[in-house]
């Protein structure tokens, strides 16, 4: 106990005391210092948080230009994708501690934040699988308008110190998917991912989330899903089937310095490949197949005793 004592210490004197560097001290966040060590106190069992209880629950109501993953219909190829692409995430966590993970593409519009919002989806529909999308990317936000919440309280607001996790903090009705959305438009986006509280953020979110899924600017675009990359477990790439070119996504792998690449995924593949793939097992033609089995079982029947009696008249 006296370590995690030690622990919240240290956190609250270093939100006091100025960078080694000489740079402007970072802000004193009470409201992010509450938050920690709640999770603290979580991860050593000395209490139970509560800010996961008292998530504002929202409805799954998505924009309807969302294309985003629905339990209620599994049948749809591309979630059939993101399901295959969360058992090889589940995977790798069983070889090694993999909780936090970048979502980010070379250039912008190759599908990153919708990559990061279907997989978060496929990820929660888990029983006990609990799973947290963050909006980190500040510059272009788009979370909130693919669920259609609000953009603040958020992340930006969290790290001044504006609000504390459990008030922007949202759960998806059904799900195990918790959303924090991007918050208040800031102007130095890279200045406050620099902080020492993302770093202490996303060290102490797996006590809270089995999986914290981070949608970043692109790579080629801004330093921020850089430097957020060396702070996360892994970084998943995305890329865009026809407009992603090989230069692009070796310099986006330089960038990352092909450390924690987990994988890449290929977005804008077109809508009949994935169906065909899936036909066997989920087709529209499968909620007429038992009047079309019979119609055809006695189609082969007719033709059946209209070659036996041609036989008996032979």
């Amino acid at each position: 106990m006296s370590r995690i004592y030690d622990a919240l210490r240290k956190v609250d004197q270093s939100a006091l005391q100025p960078p080694a560097d000489g740079g402007p001290p970072s802000p004193r966040n009470p409201a992010l210092a509450e938050g920690v060590s709640q999770v603290l106190a979580t991860a050593s069992g000395i209490v139970e948080a509560d800010v996961l209880r008292e998530a504002q629950r929202i409805a799954f109501k998505p924009a309807a230009q969302a294309h985003l993953v629905d339990n209620e219909h599994p049948e749809v190829a591309p979630g059939e994708e993101f399901r295959s692409l969360r058992t090889r995430l589940n995977h790798l966590q069983s070889l090694q501690p993999i909780h936090t993970v970048v979502v980010t593409s070379p250039s912008p519009a190759e599908g990153k934040s919708f990559t990061a919002a279907n997989l978060a989806l496929a990820q929660s529909h888990l029983a006990g699988n609990p799973t947290l999308l963050a909006d980190f990317d500040f510059r272009r936000p788009t979370m909130h308008r693919l669920f259609q919440i609000d953009r603040a309280p958020g992340l930006t607001d969290l790290l001044l110190g504006k609000a504390a996790l459990r008030d922007m903090l949202r759960q998806v009705e059904g799900t195990n998917l918790y959303v924090i959305p991007a918050g208040t438009p800031v102007r130095n986006p890279l200045e406050l991912l620099n902080l020492p509280e993302v770093k202490m953020l996303l060290e102490q979110w797996p006590a809270l989330f089995n999986w914290v899924i981070m949608d970043t600017p692109p790579l080629l675009l801004s330093a921020d899903a850089n430097l957020l990359s060396t702070l996360a477990d892994g970084t998943i790439l995305v890329t865009r089937l026809g407009a992603t070119t090989i230069d692009t996504i070796t310099r986006a792998m330089q960038s990352l310095c092909e450390n924690n690449v987990l994988g890449v995924v290929a977005n804008g593949a077109r809508l009949g490949e994935l169906y065909s793939k899936y036909s066997y097992y989920y087709s529209s033609r499968e909620k007429h197949q038992p009047a079309a089995q019979e119609q055809d079982e006695d189609e082969e029947s007719q033709a059946l005793q209209a070659k036996s009696g041609e036989a008996g008249q032979q």
